[in-house]
C-alpha cells in the first residue's frame, strides 16, 4: 500500500566493472543488448522467479533460544507516527518491524490465497458486500488483555478515521470502501462495504501493514512508541537512526506443527543500515546474522559469498514490487501521449538494468509480475526503438510548438541517481532536454502528494490480489500520485473490484495491463528482486506452517515472518 523506495546504495561494487565504467559503456552504446547475470533468469512458481530458494530444512529440528541481529535497509520509525499502525507509512523495513510486534487478521499462503491469521474464518454473504469475521479464541495482547471483536472494530475504525484520537494517513484511502463495522458477539464482527468487495481478505492483510493493536495503544497519546500487539515478540527499545529491540512473547498464540511454542528466538534486534555495501559486508563478516537487500550489485556479491559457503541466501521476486518512473499525466509535458511514448520508446531499459543493477532483476513490461492475476507476456508497452521515439517527439513538437523538456525526480542516494543520470543520457541523445531534481529520501512521498513533478523514480505495487492497486490508479483516489484520469482504467478497476468470477477477473486485469502498455502512464523498469541473507546456522526464514496448515507465501517484497527463525546448534 504505502510507497517503498529503492535501497540506498553508495560506493563501487567490490567485484567486476565499477559502476562508473558500466554507466559510461551503456551511455555510449545505447543499442547494447544486456545479458542477464547470475541466476536472474531462472523462474519458478509462487508468482515469479525464485532464484535461490530456501535451504532444505525438512530433516532438521528447530532449537529454541538465542538472539539475532537483523540488518534493515532503513529506519522505519523516524517519523512522528512511528509504529502506530493507523498513522504509519511503512515500506519494507517498517513491515518487518510491524510483523514482529503485531499480527494481521489475514495472511497469504503459498498459493497467494488469503487465509485466516487472527481471524479464524472470513465469510462473505452471497453478494460480497458483508463479511462475517470470526476471531480465534484465547489470544492475548502483550499487556495481557484479550483479543476480542470490540478491539478489532476499534482498530478498523481507526483506519477509517472514525476512532477518537487516531488520525490515519494513507489507510483511510485504502479502506474507503468499508461502510460500517459492527460487533456481533465477543469474537465475531461484521464488516459491510459500500460496493461488493471479494478482495476484502487481501485488505485485512494489506501487505502486512494492517496489524492489530491493543486497546491501550489505540488510546495512548504515545501510540507511536507504546507498542502493544499480539505478535511473536514484545517491544523493548527503539533508538532512532540505530536500532529496534524486541524479546520473545512467552504467551504467543501460535505453535509449530509439533506443538513447540513460537517464536523460537529469545530476542531479535533490528539494526538500521541504509548503506547497501555496508549491510552486505556486515552480513558476510557476521556482524549481522540476517538481513535483507535488493540492490543488484549487493545481490551479486552475496551470490559469490554464498558460493564460497560463507552465507545462506534466499532470493525472490515472487509477488514483487515493480521499479519504474511514475509520470505526472495531469500537466505538461506528460499530459500529452506523444511525450509519454517518446520517452517510453527512447529509454533502453536493458542498458539501465545492466549498468545500475548489474543485470540482476527481470525487466518489467507492466505492473503485474509473472504469476499474478493480470500478468501478460506482451502488454504492448513500448520497447526500445529510437526511430519511433523520434516520430513521437516530432508529433509532440508539432502539436505544442515546443521541444520536449522533462525533469526527473530522484532521491539523492548514489544508486538511484545513477539511474536518473543514465536515463538523462539516453533521452538527451534523442534530443530531449532533461533536468534532474535530487532530494532527500524522506521528501519523496511529499513530492508525490504535492503533484508538482514530471517524473519520479518509484517502487510500488507488490503482487497479490490486483484490486489492492485500485487506490493507486483510480482517478477518484487522492493517492493516485500520477494523476491518471483514464475512463477505461477507472471502468476496469471498478469492474475488477466487484467481479467474483476468477476467469472474468483475469480478463479484466489483463485488459488493464494492456491499457497501461498502450498509454505509457508509467515507464516500467524491472521487478524488484529481494534477498534475505543469513549466517550458515540461521534457519526458518519463511517461518512455519500457517494457522490453517497451509505453507507460507514465498514473497519477500513484504518481508517475512520472524516467528520461525532459529539457530542451528
Amino acid at each position: 500500500m504505502s510507497i517503498s523506495r529503492r535501497t540506498t546504495r553508495s560506493g563501487p561494487p567490490r567485484r567486476g566493472l565499477s559502476r562508473t565504467h558500466r554507466l559510461a559503456a551503456a551511455a555510449l552504446a545505447l543499442s547494447l543488448v544486456a545479458i542477464s547475470c547470475g541466476k536472474a533468469e531462472e523462474t519458478g512458481d509462487n508468482g515469479g522467479a525464485q532464484n535461490n530458494g530456501p535451504v532444505d530444512e525438512s530433516t532438521l529440528t528447530p532449537t529454541p533460544g538465542g538472539s539475532l541481529v537483523y540488518a534493515l535497509e532503513a529506519d522505519p520509525g523516524g517519523g512522528t507516527s512511528g509504529f502506530c499502525i493507523p498513522e504509519a507509512q511503512f515500506a519494507i523495513s517498517g513491515i518487518m518491524v510491524s510483523r514482529t510486534i503485531y499480527d494481521t487478521l489475514a495472511i497469504p499462503n503459498e498459493k497467494g490465497d488469503y487465509v485466516g491469521a487472527l481471524a479464524e474464518k472470513m465469510t462473505p454473504n452471497a453478494t460480497f458486500d458483508s463479511w462475517e469475521i470470526k476471531l480465534r479464541s484465547g489470544i492475548k495482547f502483550h499487556d495481557g488483555t484479550a483479543l476480542d471483536a470490540t478491539v478489532v472494530k476499534n482498530n478498523i475504525d481507526s483506519w477509517l478515521g472514525k476512532y477518537p484520537g487516531r488520525a490515519p494517513l494513507l489507510l483511510v484511502f485504502v479502506y474507503e470502501n468499508v461502510k460500517d463495522v459492527t460487533v456481533d458477539d465477543d469474537l465475531t464482527l461484521t464488516i459491510t462495504t459500500k460496493k461488493p468487495w471479494p478482495a476484502l481478505p487481501a485488505y485485512l492483510w494489506n501487505s502486512g501493514r494492517s496489524g492489530i493493536m491493543g486497546q491501550s495503544q489505540l488510546d495512548s497519546k504515545n501510540c507511536a512508541t507504546e507498542l502493544n500487539g499480539t505478535g511473536p515478540f514484545k517491544y523493548v527499545n527503539y533508538t532512532q537512526g540505530d536500532s529496534f529491540e524486541a524479546v520473545k512473547n512467552p504467551n504467543y498464540w501460535q505453535k509449530d506443527a509439533k506443538g513447540v511454542q513460537l517464536p523460537y528466538l529469545d530476542k531479535i534486534t533490528y539494526k538500521f543500515v541504509p548503506d547497501g555495501p555496508q549491510r552486505v559486508n556486515g552480513l558476510i563478516t557476521g556482524d549481522f546474522q540476517i538481513g535483507h537487500t535488493s540492490g543488484g550489485d549487493e545481490i551479486t556479491d552475496l551470490r559469490t559469498a554464498k558460493d564460497e559457503g560463507k552465507i545462506n541466501l534466499i532470493e525472490s521476486d515472487a509477488f514483487g514490487e515493480v521499479s519504474y518512473a511514475m509520470l505526472n499525466s495531469s500537466k505538461e509535458p506528460f499530459n500529452n501521449k506523444d511525450a509519454r511514448l517518446a520517452v517510453a520508446y527512447g529509454l533502453n531499459t536493458d542498458d539501465i538494468i545492466l549498468a545500475t543493477e548489474n543485470g540482476v532483476p527481470k525487466k518489467a513490461n507492466g505492473p503485474f509480475n509473472k504469476g499474478n492475476v493480470g500478468y501478460l507476456d506482451d502488454t504492448g508497452f513500448p520497447t526500445h526503438d529510437e526511430a519511433k521515439a523520434k516520430e513521437h517527439l516530432a508529433a509532440y513538437t508539432a502539436a505544442t510548438g515546443k521541444k520536449l523538456e522533462i525533469t526527473i525526480g530522484s532521491t539523492n542516494d548514489a544508486g538511484t541517481l545513477d539511474i536518473a543520470k543514465l536515463a538523462k543520457s539516453q533521452a538527451e541523445a534523442l534530443g530531449v532536454t532533461v533536468n534532474i531534481d535530487a532530494f532527500e529520501q524522506g521528501q519523496l512521498i511529499n513530492k508525490a502528494l504535492e503533484g508538482n513533478f514530471d517524473a519520479l523514480l518509484w517502487r510500488n505495487h507488490p503482487g497479490g490480489d490486483p484490486d489492492t492497486q485500485y487506490v493507486w490508479w483510480h482517478s477518484g483516489s487522492p493517492v493516485n500520485f500520477g494523476k491518471i484520469n483514464d475512463p477505461d482504467i477507472d471502468r476496469l478497476l471498478e469492474s475488477g473490484r466487484v467481479e467474483t468470477d476468477p476467469a472474468k477477473r483475469k480478463t479484466i486485469y489483463e485488459d488493464l495491463n494492456r491499457r497501461f502498455g498502450s498509454e505509457a502512464y508509467n515507464l516500467w523498469n524491472w521487478f524488484t528482486l529481494w534477498s534475505v541473507t543469513t549466517s550458515p546456522k540461521v534457519r526458518g526464514v519463511y517461518g512455519t506452517d500457517l494457522p490453517d496448515g497451509s505453507k507460507p507465501n514465498l514473497s519477500l517484497a513484504t518481508g517475512h515472518s520472524v516467528a520461525g527463525l532459529w539457530i542451528e546448534q
